[in-house]
Order: structure tokens, then sequence, then C-alpha cells
């Protein structure tokens, strides 16, 4: 009889694909279009599926210059993609997607060493583009994660290009190896590099909310919660999830709330009380400006042209 006891089991569901082993269970949904379940140990960390996100919440100098005028459909293109097509790879051998009926297929002993699966996300923007996420998973649970946006001519300056982890309760704190405090493209002069602790999930206090609390050139990140959802569950004790760079470094933002709530906040009391981490791993962020904020642009170096394909991947552990 096969080995399985260093393999993970596949579960193909009727709209979901599952990937189970030593301490973890993943949930891909084939109609939301992303991970929908990233349960670690018994503790799960996701809220709702990951996506890609395409929005930040204005700065004064965004829009000081006219930034959300010319960029504004990138806020509702992140909050409504489509699922345009599935590709499952099982110990990289491509496979039909097994959804309803071609599950019935499969047995409920179904191992692999590794797998993928690879969603095609239409963007409803004007001209159309897509997206695509791929998440490949390893035996020991660690994961693979590669975004690839396809630039289109025509569209405007993308405010940022990141994927959106949403957690279920507050972050106690985080750690990460970079640069210090909150830093940008066009903001990193001050940083220095180095391992840092961040208690809570610090909002600048803005008179008026808007982004703030990226860091940039991180190597890897990670995050600390002690409660869950889950009414079973009443241990205070800590427990984290790890995000490491793959290649080049990568930027990200942990936050108790989405863009969309900073943007909908003219002061700061207006935002609700702090139930979640929303955790945003950056390929690609706008630079601040700050020349002035009644016109001014930022600098041309520190733009994101969404005419140009662009790729970033990083690993879960």
């Amino acid at each position: 009889m096969e080995n399985t006891a260093t393999k993970m089991r596949i579960i193909y569901g009727d709209c979901t694909f599952a990937l189970k082993g030593n301490g973890f269970h993943y949930l891909f949904s084939y109609t939301r279009g992303g991970l929908e379940s990233l349960n670690k140990y018994g503790k799960e960390w996701l809220y709702r599926e990951t996506l890609p996100t395409f929005w930040r919440a204005l700065t004064d100098n965004d829009r000081g210059s006219g930034f959300g005028q010319r960029s504004s459909m990138w806020l509702g293109a992140g909050m409504y993609p489509k699922v345009k097509d599935v590709q499952v790879r099982v110990d990289q051998k491509e496979i039909k997607r097994p959804i309803a009926p071609i599950n019935n297929r499969y047995s409920n002993h179904e191992y692999a060493q590794s797998a993928e699966i690879i969603f095609t996300l239409a963007i409803h923007t004007v001209p159309e583009t897509t997206v695509n996420v791929s998440y490949i998973v390893q035996k020991n649970g660690e994961m693979k994660i590669t975004v690839t946006y396809y630039g289109q001519k025509g569209l405007p300056d993308l405010p940022l290009l990141g994927l959106r982890f949403i957690m279920p309760t507050p972050a106690k704190y985080f750690e990460y190896e970079g640069l210090s405090g909150e830093t940008y493209p066009d903001r990193m002069a001050g940083g220095k590099e180095g391992v840092y602790r961040v208690e809570g999930l610090p909002v600048t206090p803005y008179l008026v909310p808007q982004d703030c609390g990226v860091h940039m050139k991180t190597k890897w990140l990670e995050i600390t919660r002690d409660a869950t959802l889950n009414n079973a569950d009443k241990k205070r004790e800590e427990f984290s999830l790890r995000f490491e760079q793959v290649t080049g470094d990568f930027a990200f933002s942990a936050l108790p709330y989405k863009a969309e709530e900073l943007e909908n906040a003219t002061h700061i009391e207006e935002l609700p009380p702090a139930r979640r981490t929303v955790l945003v791993i950056l390929g690609k962020v706008r630079g601040v400006g700050g020349i002035n904020s009644w016109g001014a642009d930022v600098e041309e170096a520190y733009r994101i042209s969404a005419e140009k394909n662009h790729e970033f991947s990083f690993i879960v552990k």
C-alpha cells in the first residue's frame, strides 16, 4: 500500500478544492476566486477570501492632485472581480477542473506531494484587464502565492497592486524585517533596516482618515493574534502566521480597516470599532508625493503604470 503519511490529502468538493496536511487545512473557492479558509493548527486566519486589491484610501496629496478623479475606477475594480477560469495541477500534472459531477470520480483518499490552483480574474475596468493568482502548496503546508497583473492600454495609474488577507480578529502585534517606521517608495530615506515589533494595528490619527502604515523593503513579516471567533476556543494564547519574500522584497500594510472603510470616513471618529486585521501584501504601491497639496502629482518614478504587466510572489508559512 502506498505510504500517505508524508503527503497531503486532497478533497475535491462540488465548488471547492481543499488541501489538508499536518497542522494545516486550506480551502479554495472556485466561485469566489480565492483562498477562503486558511487554518493552521486549528486556528482560522481568514474572515473573507483572498483577492487582489488596487485601491488605497486617498491621501491629502492624492486629493490635491486630482488622482482620485483620474483613477477612481480602481476602487470598484477590486470589489467585484469575476472568475474567468480556474486551473488545477496536482503533482505538477494539470487535471480537468473537478467541479460537480466530475469530482465524483475521485475517492475520499486522494493524496499528493504538491498542488497548484490558478485563478484567472476579470477586473472590470474600461478596458477590462485580468489578474492571475497562483497558489502552490507543498506537503508541509508551505504556500507560494504569485499575483500577475496584465496591463491594458488606456488604463489610468494604479494606486497599488496587492493581495488582501482579512483576518477574523485584530492582531496583538506584528514583527517584520525591513525598514523602520512608515515608509513609501518616495519616503524611504529615513527608514533604517532592522527587525521591528509593532504593537496592535496603529492607524495614523489624521484629521481626515487616509492611507497609512505601509512598510517598504520587507524580507519577512509575522502576524500574531491571541483570539478567534470560535466560541469553543476561549484560550488567549498567541498564534502566528509568517510571510516571506521569494526573490525580491515586498511591502505591506497591517491595519484594522479596509481601504474602503478609511475612504468612507471624513473624520477619524467615523471609523468603525476595530474588529479585524486587514493585511495587504503589496507588490507595487504608489508614492505619496508632497511637493505640495494643491496640484503637484507624484513624481514619475513613483507612479504605477496600469498599461504595463506587473508580477510579485511571496510565501506563507
